[in-house]
């Protein structure tokens, strides 16, 4: 049966991640389909190239922020929504501006998974399966077995341009490093301050890792080059520095060839997992059951808090959340998914 189907999932770069194997999914279950996703920019090259997806489609969130921009713009995206005549939509955001998207797209059919917010169960269809409690992946495919979809493994499909490969070893090798070293990427940046662990624990970790002869190679955005420079000036061998230079495609080229990732729950993290690198996840505010690293060549430490997964940006006791997890810790971690012989 030939499909036209609209995937609504906008952002962040984490879920978007996290979305990928329903695309698969619906490929597998409707060979014949046409595949659209709407997306917001920054997590864009994540779908460019994939062969489960047809057309991406860009949602300029910025045009909507004023009631004349969302009047006019409104307009015309269910024109060009509409256009397209979707069989059906399936909203994996969950929020009233996913919601929005899938009544103006027009879509005979419209399903949101089940943990749908802000009245967006109200104009598609809440479906909650029997991973309604577990992982959000899990959550977002209860969609696809819904339709009917047989998932035996999930495939987070996430291609890499040749051209991609090739800037990537430049970048690095400007940086210092070459990308066939022994290397671990550290990720420090977060967008939530409680997700944060101390930028002194990633200093200990880094000379930790040099001693073991692992490279250490810090990543991230422009706005965590100041993070960069903090971790470095505490280290005996200042790390690789990457932040700031790679495009979402290039980071994910790097952090496939490493040997293992060190991060928080943020996008990278996701990146990392759905790649296969060992990752070991660090976790506090976040749940680890919903939004830990999703497979199984990885290790989630988690704080001991009686507040555990409050799911708070801040930490309303003025505590730093994750400062509990050593850094020795993070480096056993490694050592267990790795194969490292322990000489600390």
């Amino acid at each position: 049966m030939t499909k036209n189907i609209l995937i609504i999932k906008l952002s962040a770069i984490g879920d978007v991640i996290h979305a990928l194997p329903v695309a698969h999914a619906l490929k597998q279950c409707y060979p014949q389909s046409r595949i659209t996703w709407i997306v917001e920019k920054p997590a864009y090259d994540l779908l460019t190239n994939n062969p489960n997806i047809d057309e991406i489609m860009i949602f300029e969130k910025a045009k909507y922020k004023s009631f004349s921009g969302l009047i006019r713009h409104g307009c015309e995206l269910a024109g060009v929504l509409r256009s397209k005549k979707f069989d059906l939509a399936i909203d994996l955001q969950g929020l009233f501006k996913s919601a929005a998207i899938s009544w103006l797209s027009g879509a005979r059919g419209r399903l949101v998974y089940c943990n749908a917010r802000e009245l967006s169960d109200r104009i598609g269809k809440r479906v909650c399966g029997d991973f309604s409690d577990g992982h959000i992946v899990d959550r977002y495919l209860d969609v696809v077995r819904y339709l009917g979809g047989d998932i035996q493994q999930p495939e987070f499909t996430i291609h890499i341009a040749d051209e991609e490969a090739k800037l990537s070893h430049s970048i690095a090798a400007k940086a210092g490093l070459d990308l066939a070293q022994a290397y671990v990427v550290l990720a420090p940046g977060t967008n939530w301050p409680n997700k944060c662990w101390p930028l002194p624990h990633f200093s200990s970790l880094a000379n930790k890792l040099t001693t073991l002869g692992l490279i250490p190679v810090i990543v991230g955005g422009p706005g965590d080059q100041h993070l960069a420079a903090e971790i470095s000036d505490r280290t005996n061998i200042p790390p690789v520095d990457l932040t700031g230079k790679t495009s979402l495609k290039q980071l994910a080229y790097i952090i496939q060839q490493a040997r293992a990732f060190v991060g928080g729950d943020t996008g990278p993290m996701h990146l990392a997992a759905a790649l296969r690198t060992p990752t070991v996840a660090l976790f506090g505010p976040t749940d680890a059951k919903r939004n830990g690293p999703y497979g199984k060549n990885n290790k989630v430490l988690t704080v001991m808090h009686d507040c555990q997964g409050c799911w708070k940006r801040s930490c309303p006791r003025q505590k730093e959340c994750l400062e509990n997890i050593s850094p020795d810790k993070v480096v056993e971690a490694i050592e267990l998914l790795i194969g490292l012989p322990a000489k600390r």
